[in-house]
């Protein structure tokens, strides 16, 4: 996939006038980093063989909420903690249901997004865009910001990218998901908390979405409820499946995250340039991932004890 990635930099920089340049290469990376930091919390679940479609959902009205609180006065660090509990709530909720009542993760968290969204719509907010506060500093510090000319946007994805590197390669949580992914019955015998293990999955994925809503908000000057209407969650898994990482558990890294929203990001910059309609830009990004998991189901095979419904399993 990272050969495919410098492949299509490569015919683009070729036959594009506008894509080998400076502005272009950063508005690239800038138009991806959402996903990608979604990719690290979709990547962290299906490691550990599961699945989060309710990520968009929680980043979306957690963050909306939030907007929403302080819009109507609330000091905005005591609303964005507000709805940094939420999202955890959220990933709580799915977590408990997936380990305990060991529903497959594929219908909890298809049925915790719609909840999540028309609970929001119906109490929480009112409006289709809530904005950001006027003259905040923290929003205009994560929009305008740069390191080393590096826009903020970047940095908080590849700080959030070291996180979970980290976190799967050095810690014991990290080896213990790689352990769940590859084989939940042998991890239960080994001692492996695996239930306690899998709301943990839930819980930090829900809060790197809450986190992806922040930068998003900053970057935008406010969150769209539209988001969640949109092709946003099969992007998320269009990144993680192209960048390698198995639906079969147990396997693939951060790298592989980077490599997809890499390769994603080449791809969606590509048919922006080439002024490709948005209905055919679906269409083909809905194509490459079918293909995708069907080279993903010949790659990694799910042999009888691997495709038996295991607690997590998508």
């Amino acid at each position: 996939m990272f050969l495919l990635a410098l492949v299509l930099f490569v015919i683009f920089a070729v036959t594009l006038d506008r894509f080998l340049t400076a502005g272009n290469l950063v508005a690239l990376v800038r138009s991806v980093a959402i996903l990608g930091i979604l990719g690290l919390g979709m990547g962290l679940v299906v490691i550990g063989r599961g699945i989060d479609l309710a990520m968009v959902a929680t980043m979306v009205v957690s963050v909306s909420w939030s907007l929403a609180l302080a819009d109507t006065g609330l000091p905005l660090g005591t609303a964005l903690l507000i709805g940094l509990v939420f999202a955890i709530v959220v990933g709580l909720a799915s977590g408990i249901l997936i380990a305990y009542a060991t529903i497959p993760a594929i219908f909890t968290t298809l049925a915790m997004g719609l909840i999540v969204y028309g609970s929001g719509r119906a109490w929480l907010f009112q409006v289709d865009v809530q904005n950001t506060p006027a003259s905040s500093e923290f929003f205009d510090f994560l929009a305008r910001a740069t390191i080393f000319g590096v826009p903020m946007m970047i940095v908080a994805f590849a700080a959030l990218a070291l996180l979970v590197w980290a976190l799967l390669k050095w810690t014991r949580f990290g080896r213990f998901v790689y352990a769940t992914g590859d084989n939940p019955s042998a991890a239960r015998v080994a001692g492996i908390p695996t239930r306690l293990l899998v709301v943990a999955q839930y819980v930090i994925t829900a809060i790197i979405a809450y986190l992806a809503g922040l930068i998003m908000a900053a970057a935008n000057s406010g969150m769209s409820t539209r988001v969640y209407n949109s092709t946003m969650i099969y992007d998320v898994l269009l990144v993680v499946v192209l960048g390698g990482i198995g639906l079969s558990g147990g396997r693939g890294g951060v790298r592989n995250v980077l490599v997809g929203t890499l390769l994603v990001g080449i791809l969606l910059n590509g048919m922006t340039i080439f002024d490709i309609a948005y209905t055919q830009q679906n269409l083909i990004k809905s194509v490459i991932l079918l293909i995708a998991i069907i080279i993903d189901s010949i790659v990694n095979p799910r042999d009888e004890q691997t495709a038996q419904q295991e607690q997590g399993d998508i």
